[in-house]
């Protein structure tokens, strides 16, 4: 059986200086008085016990929403148990800014605790970042569109493209070309997205549209009709292939000019081919043969946003393959 491929790097690739094991404790109860005290030494490793208010959120955390159940039984599971896991942060002036554990970190205070284990690393800005959303994409429950959000603002933040992003967290590109590529969608179908009322692969099966008034009417239909996303694809496919389609001639009128479906449409395989290039690419991607093997192929864009987006997509690939 194999081993489900794990996402991503953990806090040692990406800041190095592991706490040696012998070094962490097991589990960390809550302290029998909650009194505010400065940040006290729990260890030779770098173990401190810190002040639930001396410790600020990370600046770079994706993550807008925390969903309350959640957090109350993570509470009730720290007042049973303890932490079994500490906090990581960094110096931040006189305080402590959160590198990761956020979660834990408002758990504790939900359950009273005024001081918590944390370990401090040396992290600059673009580390925080990383480690922010490499913690994140490993959660299931984070919303798609912030996981895409994490991704667009550190690469407009660091200017650099998603090949070498996706080589620092170790991750494939395609996950973070997917995941932007939400954000090209209408606002009302973002909104979709995040309320649960559509999924992630029923907005990627839209993406191939192009037009927002299409898309508008494919997400209200997938959740008037309880679409599967395979039917969705299925569907899009459809609207993309009768698009294409020349217009029929009006009865009495001048014939159709005799156009060439058979020449730009030759075969099935043409067909199934534009449809892996639209899935691809997330546009509308069209494929003309020509005689003696010739032949083109057009890749569509809405708007400028859209362009910027392909181009970078062939940019990366070509700078890859070179590399």
């Amino acid at each position: 059986m194999n081993q489900p491929r794990r996402l991503g790097r953990g806090l040692e690739a990406l800041l190095g200086r592991p706490l040696p094991a012998a070094e962490t404790p097991d589990v960390v109860h809550p302290p029998q008085e909650h009194v505010a005290a400065p940040a006290t030494s729990s260890g030779e490793g770098g173990l401190l016990q810190v002040h639930v208010y001396d410790i600020e959120n990370n600046p770079f955390q994706p993550r807008k929403e925390f969903d309350a159940t959640a957090i109350d039984e993570l509470s009730e599971s720290l007042e049973q148990h303890g932490m079994i896991q500490p906090l990581v942060a960094r110096r931040h002036g006189e305080r402590y800014q959160l590198i990761s554990g956020e979660r834990r970190l408002r758990a504790a205070i939900k359950a009273g605790w005024q001081t918590v284990p944390v370990q401090v690393r040396d992290a600059d800005d673009r580390q925080m970042s990383e480690v922010a959303i490499v913690e994140n994409l490993q959660r299931k429950d984070l919303n798609p569109l912030e996981k895409a959000q994490s991704f667009r603002q550190y690469l407009q933040r660091y200017g650099c493209t998603q090949d070498e992003l996706a080589g620092r967290l170790s991750i494939d590109r395609s996950t973070i070309a997917n995941l932007i590529r939400l954000l090209e969608l209408p606002e009302a179908i973002q909104a979709a997205l995040h309320s649960g009322t559509l999924t992630q692969g029923h907005a990627r099966a839209l993406l191939p549209l192009g037009e927002e008034r299409e898309q508008m009417a494919f997400c209200q239909r997938i959740q008037d009709e309880g679409l599967s996303v395979r039917a969705t694809e299925e569907l899009v496919q459809m609207a993309i292939h009768d698009a294409d389609e020349p217009p029929l001639s009006v009865v009495g009128g001048a014939p159709a000019p005799k156009s060439k479906p058979k020449a730009r449409r030759s075969s099935d395989q043409v067909a199934a081919l534009e449809q892996e290039l639209r899935l691809a690419l997330g546009t509308k991607v069209e494929i003309k043969q020509r005689a003696g093997g010739r032949g083109q192929i057009v890749v569509h864009f809405a708007s400028v946003d859209e362009f910027e987006r392909l181009r970078d997509m062939f940019v990366d690939d070509v700078h890859s393959r070179a590399g």
